[in-house]
């Protein structure tokens, strides 16, 4: 119930008993031993939501597609009208980043009523990479809303200051530069460096409806980002939509991302950000359990979370690397949350107990515990992240880690 997918109830599969056979044509599928004690559940659990690179590797997929709907943006004009009226004088040069713009994303995707927008006309938009105009994918009602906020902000014209256009997909040619493999399309974008800290912080929608569009502005978009005053709200991802409810409930994907209406690029590091502002958008009530707050696709590096001992305090950025694992709330704890974290965890020690699959600050490179690590791990925590079975988990050898990459995985839903 709330939900517009159906619930995960049990997930079963398959495994290859001759891991050996190189062919892939003479692979035998058979259902798993008795002693296989690794819960495709939890399996399923991690593997969408829990980091790449962790659990195995995926042999093949199928995607189940829908009915392709019009997909169009709307997009501020810079025609000499609209930048010497509207959009004068926007913020480098460009009209996305104008404050008119900020603030009307924001308000049709974080407060629809506002404007008279449904949800589901809402949850149709979003925007990424720092656009701050909707992109829409099906029934909209942008072109209304943009004329009730106009009125709303007592702006006489500028009706025409928004410009719909539609889009005819994304083509991309195969074997095009970046193609890896021939007939399929390129990898895009090319891995690469960052230059600086790349950081996403997930604002809750509900934070913004309760203090309004104006309020969320002024206090997460002071300072300077990129040398433009007050331009942190303005850096932003709207791409959530209907994250909050399109889930099977059997995924780790942190709350905090469902919840989120906005991530915002460039979060002030001071202490009156993780002494005033942080616990205005999360629960910091139980001092044992750190909640999510950060996005995982847009993580960097050397991200972290306050002091361990003193949540309102920043990560000191002159520390050390080393000083900073020991210190500060890790990477990943900030990403999923104490209680995620420690089933992700425990699941990736029972998957691969010799940890053959890892990579930069992904979950079991850098466990949280303080636990030896011959230790065996302690059982997932099934009943809080409403998935999974009480079967034990005993650590596995690697003929069985063979067969848990090759696990055909079928998924049942109520």
């Amino acid at each position: 119930e709330g939900f517009i997918v159906p619930k995960t109830i049990a997930v079963t599969g398959l495994c290859r008993t001759n891991p050996e056979e190189q062919d892939e044509e003479e692979w035998i599928w058979e259902d798993c031993p008795d002693d296989f004690d690794v819960d495709f559940m939890d399996l399923w659990y991690a593997v969408r939501g829990g980091g790449g690179g962790t659990y195995g590797v995926v042999l093949s997929m199928h995607l189940q597609l829908h009915d392709a709907v019009p997909l169009v943006d709307y997009q501020p004009s810079s025609s000499e009208e609209c930048l010497a009226t509207l959009f004068k004088d926007p913020p480098l040069g460009n009209p996305d980043f104008h404050p008119i713009m900020v603030e009307f994303m924001a308000t049709y995707v974080m407060t629809p009523s506002v404007l008279n927008v449904t949800e589901d006309e809402s949850r149709a938009c979003g925007a990424t990479g720092s656009m701050n105009y909707p992109t829409c994918y099906g029934e909209e009602n942008v072109s209304q809303s943009w004329m009730t906020f106009l009125a709303m902000k007592n702006i006489t014209g500028g009706a025409d200051c928004l410009v719909r256009r539609e889009i005819d997909g994304f083509p991309v040619a195969a074997n095009a530069p970046g193609t890896r493999f021939e007939g399929q399309i390129p990898d895009s974008p090319q891995p690469g460096f960052s230059a600086g800290p790349l950081d996403g912080i997930l604002i809750p929608r509900s934070w913004v409806q309760k203090v309004g569009v104006q309020k969320a502005i002024d206090v997460i978009g002071q300072g300077s980002l990129y040398g433009v005053t007050g331009q942190r709200f303005a850096m932003s991802y709207y791409a959530f939509g209907s994250a909050a409810v399109a889930s099977d409930q059997a995924n780790s994907l942190s709350q905090a991302h469902r919840d989120a209406g906005v991530m915002i690029m460039g979060y002030p590091r001071d202490e009156t950000f993780w002494r005033d502002i942080v616990p205005e958008l999360f629960d910091l009530t139980d001092p044992t359990k750190f909640p999510p707050m950060f996005g995982s696709n847009h993580a960097s590096y050397g991200l972290t979370g306050p002091l361990k001992d003193d949540w309102a305090k920043p990560c000191p950025s002159d520390w050390t690397l080393e000083e900073r694992l020991a210190g500060c709330v890790s990477f990943q704890e900030a990403i999923y949350g104490t209680d995620t974290l420690k089933r992700l965890e425990a699941i990736k020690k029972v998957i691969d107990p010799n940890n053959m699959f890892q990579c930069h600050n992904c979950v079991g490179t850098n466990p949280t515990g303080t636990k030896d690590e011959d230790e065996e791990a302690s059982e997932p925590n099934q009943e809080e992240d409403g998935a999974g079975s009480s079967s034990s988990y005993p650590r596995k050898s690697f003929l069985v880690i063979v067969l848990m990459i090759g696990a055909a995985v079928n998924c049942f839903v109520n």
